[in-house]
């Protein structure tokens, strides 16, 4: 169950990697363990259609975490650097390409600012789930548009800024089954602080929730500061679960019938 903590006005990127650092030792176990279940049978299948073939480019992910998407895309093909704020979260990455090397080179850096990257250094750009947890989406944008090469395609998920508000809860009949949602606050843009945890998680009872710093935008924030940037918007899409994933995990029937839950844009920077 998601829990809200209040937040002062503003959440610095320094905030945000410490709370990341205090996540990543129990974040990296559970998520390579399959635990989080809305990554492995909704996002992560509907989201990796999404950017389709990346095999042979160099591909930046920014926002990477513990590398664990990063480390799909390097085994279709792709030649992959990743990015992230917490320091924690990178050196669980290396640990893992020093386990097991896929060619992955990772960076200590947020996706707002990277010096460390040239010019028109990458052929793509992904992020998983990372753009609404960091401040200065735009100067992300602007950022991002810079390391890439002219062509170069960007493709990005994030909670769906409509319905993944402060306000999400859900209406459930007599049997607790959900039958519509209800929302709010959705122009809030104060920062604030979500804690949860992996609910499928066999010993979820025990586990300490995740603090995650979120900063909601509007669904214009989100199109304008892409348009804003440069890019040229060539895609959005609000996937569903499949109805073979629904079978198989009747939670996520609520995310097909009632309301997306994530959001993916894919855009281009135009060619010089």
């Amino acid at each position: 169950m998601r829990k809200i903590d209040s937040a002062p006005k503003a959440i610095s990127r320094t905030e945000v990697a410490s709370n990341w650092d205090r996540n990543a030792e129990i974040w990296a176990q559970q998520v390579r363990a399959g635990h989080d279940v809305y990554r492995e049978y909704y996002n992560n299948p509907a989201f990796l259609a999404f950017i389709g073939d990346l095999a042979g480019k160099i591909v930046l992910d920014a926002g990477c975490g513990e590398g664990y998407n990063t480390r799909i895309l390097a085994r279709r093909g792709a030649k992959m650097t990743g990015a992230d704020i917490s320091a924690r979260m990178i050196e669980l990455a290396r640990e893992e390409e020093r386990r097991d090397p896929l060619g992955i080179r990772y960076h200590l850096a947020p996706y707002t600012e990277m010096p460390e990257f040239t010019d028109d250094s990458f052929d793509a750009v992904v992020s998983f789930m990372a753009l609404m947890d960091g401040p200065d989406f735009p100067v992300a944008m602007r950022e991002i548009f810079r390391v890439m090469r002219p062509g170069a395609q960007l493709c990005f998920s994030i909670i769906h800024p409509c319905f993944g508000t402060r306000g999400l809860g859900w209406i459930r009949d007599e049997n607790g089954h959900e039958t519509g949602y209800t929302g709010g606050q959705y122009f809030a843009d104060e920062p604030w602080i979500e804690r949860w945890k992996f609910q499928h998680h066999p010993g979820s009872p025990q586990v300490d929730d995740f603090s995650v710093p979120r900063f909601d935008r509007t669904l214009s924030d989100y199109i304008n500061a892409v348009i804003g940037a440069g890019f040229s918007l060539k895609e959005v899409h609000e996937p569903r679960p499949t109805e073979e994933a629904c079978r198989d995990h009747p939670w996520l029937a609520r995310h097909r019938e009632h309301m997306p839950l994530f959001f993916y844009v894919r855009a281009v920077k135009p060619p010089a």
